[in-house]
């Protein structure tokens, strides 16, 4: 089974996590600090990372932060007694696949583990091309072919282009796209997004003006559509 990390500074709730995570057949790392989790964090590796946000030395939005830098597949759940609108949407965007606010059912909370972490098995299975339309993404190639022929294709716009089928269906923000994508650090506007959008549009769809699969949401952002 896979190994996760709990970083969480109430002995009480991490006793009480590593116990019945255990008991669900999983590998437990703990850690009661930030900084200390941090560490584990990239020299252990975990399958998932549990994180609450209120931790001594490091909080927990930092931590968040520094993984998806560097890992941009580890699932991230977010723990914290901190239930304001403002505080989801900040662990969100830096990149927490969930947010769950204390007091939490220990069912629902494993099972949001077991859930994240057959999506992160799924995406590990993608080798495999995708096909859409009379185009085929070939993940371990890099490649884009369009009946079989090859489309010239730059390395971000092939990111960009997997990072929107991998979510497909769902509704991605500029801003979202644009940290998975570019990472946290990149400087970029919104205007950013919309060009290399249009770029792989010209590529892939039959009429970028009309497109049948990379679909604008107006005042959002983007889906991706098979």
């Amino acid at each position: 089974m896979e190994t996760i990390l709990v970083i969480e500074d109430d002995p009480s709730i991490l006793l009480g996590l590593k116990k019945n995570l255990e008991f669900e057949g999983y590998t437990v790392l703990v850690a009661e600090d930030g900084e200390r989790g941090l560490t584990m964090a990239f020299d252990a590796r975990p399958d998932l990372i549990l994180l609450d946000i209120m931790l001594p030395e490091v909080n927990g939005f930092e931590i968040c932060r520094s993984v998806r830098k560097h890992e941009p597949t580890v699932p991230i759940l977010i723990l914290s007694a901190k239930d304001q609108e403002i505080d989801k949407i900040m662990g969100l965007d830096l990149g927490a696949d969930d947010y769950i606010t204390k007091p939490f059912s220990v069912k629902e909370l494993i099972a949001r583990v077991k859930a994240a972490l057959r999506r992160t098995r799924a995406l590990e299975g993608e080798d495999a091309p995708f096909l859409f339309g009379d185009i085929e993404v070939d993940y371990s190639g890099r490649v884009l072919r369009q009946k079989g022929e090859p489309l010239e294709c730059t390395p971000k716009e092939f990111d960009l282009l997997r990072f929107l089928i991998r979510n497909r269906g769902r509704v991605l923000s500029r801003d979202q796209i644009l940290n998975k994508v570019w990472g946290y650090d990149y400087y970029g506007t919104p205007r950013t997004i919309d060009n290399f959008i249009q770029k792989l549009r010209q590529k892939v769809e039959h009429d970028a003006q009309e497109p049948d699969h990379i679909l604008t949401v107006r005042g959002i952002g983007y889906k991706f559509e098979p």
